[in-house]
């Protein structure tokens, strides 16, 4: 599909400066452009690359027009609006309604209007799937599961019994959702597993990334709100809550019963200790370990950035006599206060 610089223009609300009639058919990286092609400047170190690149347009800020070489469209995010033209330019494919012959579906699953089933798809009794919804090749969906409209399932996802998604709820391949929670009670050294009632219940407009999981709760459910994002292989324990709109990176793990609050930016690599509580509008940065609650909004970090080896060993040496200095100090001022 080809658009010209002003349709794309009015799609965004944007201003254009230059040639609107030129066509574009997708969009590139400012450095390896071409003529049919947008792209964008969100951060100065892409600034550089502005004079000289082939794009047809560029999606900028009113300051940088003076140096597109050839049309601009002025708008207040242009990352935000490459994403925008990104699925104006490129949207998923979607196959054809309808159910493959190799599917299995109980007699009872309810499929609502334009409905497509891929081969070899299970949907056990129960099962209701709404209007627009897309259950790729491979997929598992079990008793009772609900999923509402414009779902899309991609090839090899599980979602287990009596688990709820919300209305356009995308779900990569190979992720598990409503898996056991991780629940043994311990007899004098042997597990005596406890059976996992609760289910997953999943808002409207959120996505989970490829070989994620997300337990089911174990009396009550494991719940992501609206607009929740999830990146790939990120552990949800059993009756975790998520707020609506937060973002979790790659590798986070999650233990039971944690409660992260809406808004919040979860980096890469973090692990979150069950039972706790995180406010709305929370940053942890990438590799943290988030050991308490924390009640007020704002930034956090606890990893040690990477350092060279040997500098690292001098640092971890002093690490090591802390506790020592520490009792040293603290003679040191007792002294100090007897002499006062």
């Amino acid at each position: 599909m080809a658009l010209s610089v002003s349709e794309i223009a009015t799609h965004l609300g944007g201003e254009v400066h230059g040639d609107g009639a030129c066509l574009i058919d997708s969009v590139a990286p400012i450095h390896n452009a071409a003529p049919n092609t947008i792209t964008f400047v969100a951060s100065s170190r892409f600034r550089q690359h502005l004079a000289d690149t082939g794009a047809g347009a560029v999606l900028v800020t009113g300051d940088l027009v003076g140096q597109c070489p050839g049309a601009a469209i002025v708008v207040p995010d242009p990352y935000l609006a490459y994403a925008r033209v990104a699925q104006l330019l490129h949207p998923r494919p979607r196959p054809s309604a309808g159910v493959h012959p190799s599917a299995v579906l109980a007699d009872d699953v309810q499929l609502g209007d334009a409905v497509a089933i891929g081969p070899r798809a299970v949907l056990e009794a129960g099962v209701v799937i709404g209007a627009g919804s897309v259950v790729s090749a491979g997929c598992f969906v079990g008793e009772g599961t609900r999923l509402g409209g414009d779902c899309l399932l991609l090839p090899n996802v599980t979602v287990l019994g009596r688990c709820i998604l919300g209305d356009r709820v995308v779900v990569q391949s190979g992720s598990v959702i409503g898996s056991d929670g991780f629940g043994f009670a311990n007899d004098a050294g042997r597990w005596t597993k406890i059976p996992q009632l609760g289910a997953v219940r999943i808002g409207d407009d959120c996505e989970i990334g490829a070989a994620t999981t997300i337990d089911r709760g174990a009396l009550e459910d494991t719940v992501l709100e609206d607009g929740v994002i999830l990146d790939n292989q990120i552990q949800v324990a059993h009756n975790v809550r998520i707020g609506a709109h937060t973002a979790i990176a790659g590798c986070v793990g999650i233990a039971g019963s944690a409660s992260i609050g809406r808004f919040c930016r979860i980096g890469g690599g973090v692990g979150i200790l069950g039972h706790l509580e995180i406010a709305d509008h929370v940053q942890v940065a990438a590799m943290s370990l988030v050991a308490k609650s924390i009640t007020e909004p704002g930034s956090y970090a606890s990893a040690t950035p990477l350092e060279p080896s040997v500098s690292w060993r001098r640092t971890r040496a002093r690490i090591k006599q802390l506790d020592d200095l520490a009792r040293r100090i603290r003679n040191i001022e007792k002294r100090v206060d007897i002499d006062d």
